[in-house]
């Protein structure tokens, strides 16, 4: 079929204003139906997010549209003409450009070598016309606003993950697109700097492209989008205003149930005490720790059923901290108590052994074994107790296993499927299974919910209070202000790798730990 059929006279022309129309997209893979009858309509001019929980068919409906994958059925529409893009290339030339996370150009060229690769300019004998190609690449700067700070001649490597995300977007322009897709554009950019891009979308609405934009981070889809479509499991659930919105009923719309009930965003009170009127005892504590690179007066405690947050900026010592509560950094001073016994964790072994569990924050690197299957991830650390004279017990490994699969809810095709394959939140929920296997009295949590989808975060963000509800004390670490608020009992901020402040009850919020994060307590 060619690129463009304009003489379909059964076709439906499009609205006015609507730019792009996917009406029943199909597209199944070996054993997974990845979407199942998807429309998806784009209006010129408008920032329209897709969204949905990893797995929901995102990212497969996104290679359909720019001719990666081929669809089963179904049509797309393009300014009101038929659109079956083969390729990339194809869809390029038809007005669809990507800019995707993990951004699609070349360090060792120039910016304007990046901005026309395999389009440049040719004069009369054939040759390259350099000139023609920075004078232009520097006009394109000039409109998304960098035109100033950004030498073309210079290699693209010399510049910023915010430059480079202003060449995309030349580039973009250069080819006259009338589609833009941002998937997670804003991933790696700083505050400041996610202000600047969205102050180039706001331009490019004025000029009429439209924006297809994909965000893990609500606060940004609220801020930047018109609309908002959203999938669940390769199916359409609904297309909204953003004004008819809010973050709870998104939430609601992804995981296809109440987000509030699924969140547990409530302040749980802490354990009574015991009966002779005694404080609890914490679980952990820690009294002016200094080890590792970072951590150079930091003290703690967690009780039984407690979620402690910790808070503070890159930098700060909430992973060095971690560290070293687990045995995985030396303790050059201070002291760690595990339920009023003095510890003194050579490595994790010891701090497993003393019923301390942690999930880090880099899952892919330290945490998942990742051409490992389901199964074996998250009997792991297990093993020992499932084994006799060497040989495991594999009928209860994988009773074990199917057990915590069930409880947490964990989306896998198989126990022997390959945890590579899972999305980010289910990957996450196999390192929680891991740990509870071992039955621990303190679950310390690095980023859990970083790099996964709303829906997924809530769910985590459910198994957070779980843990709790069991009688676990859980260390909650996140940069997200706003996770801490909801699921923390209390909050610990560190800054310079010192404790400068504590939080509890309904002093804890995001202005307050704002406050002590910039200026301490």
């Amino acid at each position: 079929m060619p690129l463009f059929n304009r003489s379909d006279a059964d076709a439906a022309r499009p609205e006015p204003d609507r730019l792009l129309e996917m009406v029943g997209i199909n597209k199944s893979f070996p054993g997974v139906k990845a979407l199942d009858g998807v429309d998806f309509r784009l209006r010129q001019g408008e920032v329209h997010a897709l969204i949905g929980e990893n797995g929901a068919g995102k990212s497969t409906l996104i290679k359909i549209l720019t001719g990666v994958y081929s669809k089963d059925s179904g049509t797309i529409r393009l300014g009101g003409a038929l659109l079956d893009p083969r390729s990339s290339l194809q869809a390029q030339q038809a007005g669809i450009s990507s800019i995707y996370q993990e951004l699609n150009l070349i360090g060792s060229l120039s910016v304007a070598e990046n901005i026309f690769i395999g389009r440049e300019p040719r004069g009369r004998w054939g040759f390259i016309d350099w000139r023609s190609i920075e004078r232009r690449a520097r006009e394109l700067l000039e409109t998304v606003g960098v035109g100033q700070e950004v030498d073309v001649t210079q290699k693209l490597a010399r510049y910023g993950a915010s430059i480079q995300q202003m060449v995309a977007i030349a580039r973009a322009i250069s080819i006259d697109a009338r589609v833009i897709i941002m998937d997670e554009s804003t991933s790696s950019l700083n505050e400041r700097e996610v202000k600047k891009l969205f102050e180039v979308v706001r331009r490019l609405k004025e000029r009429g492209i439209a924006i297809i934009f994909i965000s893990h981070r609500l606060d940004e889809l609220f801020e930047i989008c018109d609309r908002m479509t959203v999938l669940r499991d390769g199916r359409l659930v609904g297309e909204y205003a953003v004004a008819d919105l809010t973050k709870l009923s998104l939430v609601s719309a992804m995981i296809g149930r109440d987000a509030g009930t699924v969140m547990g965003a409530r302040k749980r009170s802490l354990r009574a005490p015991a009966a002779t009127g005694e404080p609890a005892q914490p679980v952990l504590e820690a009294r002016s720790l200094k080890g590792g690179s970072k951590v150079n007066a930091v003290s703690l405690a967690v009780k039984a059923g407690e979620v402690l947050g910790v808070a503070g900026l890159l930098g700060s010592g909430r992973t060095e901290t971690a560290q070293l509560l687990f045995g995985d950094e030396v303790t050059e001073s201070g002291a760690i108590f595990v339920n009023g016994q003095a510890r003194h964790f050579r490595g994790p072994d010891d701090a497993i052994r003393a019923g301390v569990a942690y999930c880090p924050e880099d899952r892919k690197q330290s945490g998942i074994f990742p051409h490992m299957s389901v199964l074996d991830n998250i009997t792991m650390v297990l093993l020992p107790d499932l084994s006799e004279r060497g040989i495991v017990d594999r009928g209860r490994q994988r009773e074990v296993a199917a057990s915590y699969v069930t409880q947490l809810g964990i989306k896998t095709s198989d126990l022997n499927q390959p945890i590579q394959n899972l999305s980010g939140g289910n990957q996450q929920k196999v390192l929680l299974a891991r740990w509870l296997c071992k039955s621990p009295s303190l679950m310390i949590l690095d980023e859990p919910t970083r790099g996964i989808d709303v829906g997924a975060k809530a769910e985590i963000a459910a198994v957070v209070a779980e843990l709790a509800d069991r009688g676990i004390g859980v260390v909650l670490i996140s940069s997200e202000v706003e996770e801490l608020t909801e699921l923390s009992d209390r909050v610990v901020v560190l800054r310079d790798g010192r404790d400068v402040g504590e939080l509890s009850g309904r002093d804890i919020s995001e202005r307050r730990i704002t406050e002590l994060i910039a200026h301490g307590a």
